[in-house]
């Protein structure tokens, strides 16, 4: 099973994705627990290029050729291998972030992050968890990181207001695979909801 989680930034999904795979490897699953962009040695490369310096470092559809670059690098390397093997694949952001990032953030791209997709990945999580969280809750978190990966968090508050609702329209476009779990209450508590969300799937 292919579990994606999805959300704007700062919205705790990464803290979701590892209590799950926790949870879920202390019941006797076998859980491979992995990232986008990144997740191979040579997607973690490109992760460097796109999530680092300026905002304006690349043109939005170059980002899209090294995000797919990067998707189609993990998949073969890492997930397609696990899923064979019957494990369960939690992966921390996936296509849904390319359609929303690159396919919203500047400019109408949408359609050809699509047909990139299609012809270059081919695949859909078989359940997608959003963790919805109000966006200058978000920002706030990501930017109290400090951390050296804040380019898209550098493009601001309007970006993130953006991309919640286009992750709300996601949910509605793919609603068969996509759950939306309210981001703004105790960790454990979001927690609790995920976990019964990914046993149901399985």
């Amino acid at each position: 099973m292919f579990i994606s989680f999805e959300g704007i930034d700062g919205s705790g999904k990464s803290t979701q994705a590892r209590m799950l795979a926790e949870t879920l490897r202390a019941r006797g699953f076998d859980v491979v627990l992995t990232r986008e962009p990144g997740g191979s040695p040579g997607a973690e490369e490109i992760r460097r290029l796109v999530l680092e310096g300026d905002p304006d470092r690349w043109s939005a559809r170059t980002e899209i050729l090294l995000f797919t670059a990067a998707r189609r690098d993990h998949l073969e390397r890492v997930i397609e291998p696990a899923l064979a093997a019957g494990k369960v694949v939690i992966c921390d952001r996936f296509a849904d972030s390319t359609r929303m990032y690159q396919g919203l953030s500047r400019g109408d791209l949408r359609t050809l992050v699509d047909q990139l997709h299609s012809l270059m990945i081919g695949r859909e999580p078989d359940l997608t968890i959003l963790i919805d969280i109000d966006p200058a809750v978000g920002l706030a978190r990501a930017k109290g990181r400090q951390g050296s990966e804040e380019r898209f968090e550098d493009f601001g508050l309007g970006l993130q207001e953006k991309m919640r609702a286009g992750f709300l329209e996601l949910a509605r476009e793919f609603a068969p695979r996509f759950t939306v779990i309210d981001g703004a209450r105790a960790t454990e508590t979001i927690a609790q909801d995920v976990l019964e969300t990914a046993l149901a799937k399985l």
